[in-house]
């Protein structure tokens, strides 16, 4: 007789979840946690007590009074000071960042070019105003050549505010984006230019059909954060009375009204407000070409060289 013993299944492992290791230091125990908790509460306090003595302060010098921030909630105040202050911030923006844009493209273009004549040029242009502060680059545009006119007894050329703020935030924050863009192309693996030049490419057709439109999407978020700081060194015009933001905003309006702190505040809140969406659109854009390059990586592995070495040395131009 043959006996049929039934074999106990194994006992199933319970899963359970592992602590994920941390590099830099060790999880919080208790007593951690309890100290971190207490400084948590008395930093609060601390801050709480620091915005207290602010507010009691300004309050004793009567900078919150009605009549100091009643000129914010009238039409005529947003109409005459600081609605154009916003249009002609925006307006020297958006013409120097063209500008800027454009300066970076070709100097960035230069300064990777296999010809000395080119390339040298291109380098000493870019390093030298990315080198000079751009509050004397403005000054010096908008006064030098009448100074140095004046020297010559010739009759001064006029030069609009408007016209050296742009120029100056264009050479400046040119310089940097050509940076941007000579280390963005020069980011790319060494075997897309290789693979380009195999087919019988010539090193424009290269730059233009393969390095730069993949070069674009990485650098997108480095360019939309120098905009953003060129956006905000557009203030640098209230230094030659350029009717921008801070010069309507924070200047005028106190001389009407007296009221200097409201004005700053305000100001500084329309100023965070601009900054605050040119990074969002920064964040987005760096997240979409983070997917987009996530969802090219088996395309681009499938062909792709065994050893990828970082900048093109002299193959990409």
């Amino acid at each position: 007789m043959t006996t049929l013993t039934s074999a106990t299944p194994p006992k199933k492992k319970s899963k359970r979840p592992k602590a994920e290791p941390t590099v830099l230091f060790d999880a919080p125990g208790p007593k951690a946690r309890r100290r971190n908790a207490i400084l948590t509460v008395l930093g609060v306090v601390v801050v709480a007590g620091i915005l207290y003595a602010i507010y009691h302060r300004l309050d004793q010098a009567d900078q919150f009074q009605g009549r100091l921030w009643k000129p914010f909630v009238e039409g005529s105040t947003w109409t005459k000071y600081i609605l154009p202050g916003l249009g002609g911030t925006l307006k020297a923006a958006v013409v120097a960042a063209v500008l800027a844009l454009l300066f970076g493209v070709v100097f960035g273009l230069g300064r990777m070019s296999d010809h000395a004549w080119l390339r040298v040029p291109s380098a000493i242009v870019v390093e030298f105003f990315r080198a000079i502060p751009l509050l004397l680059l403005i000054f010096f545009i908008f006064s030098g050549p009448a100074t140095i006119a004046t020297g010559l007894n010739r009759e001064p050329p006029h030069i609009s505010a408007f016209t050296a703020v742009v120029a100056g935030l264009m050479l400046y924050n040119g310089s940097v984006l050509a940076e941007i863009f000579r280390s963005g192309i020069q980011s790319l693996p060494r075997g897309q230019s290789e693979a380009a030049y195999a087919i019988g490419l010539r090193k424009n057709a290269v730059m233009r059909l393969i390095l730069v439109p993949q070069a674009t999407t990485a650098m997108l978020p480095a360019i939309i954060s120098q905009l953003v700081v060129l956006l905000k060194d557009s203030a640098l015009g209230y230094i030659i009375a350029y009717e921008e933001l801070l010069n309507e905003g924070f200047k005028q309006i106190p001389a009407n009204y007296g009221n200097l702190l409201p004005a700053a505040i305000v100001i500084s809140v329309i100023y965070i407000l601009l900054n605050l969406t040119l990074s969002r659109i920064a964040t987005v854009l760096e997240r979409r070409s983070r997917r987009s390059r996530k969802s090219s990586a088996p395309t681009m592995a499938a062909g792709a060289p065994t050893q990828i070495e970082s900048g093109m040395g002299n193959a990409a131009f």
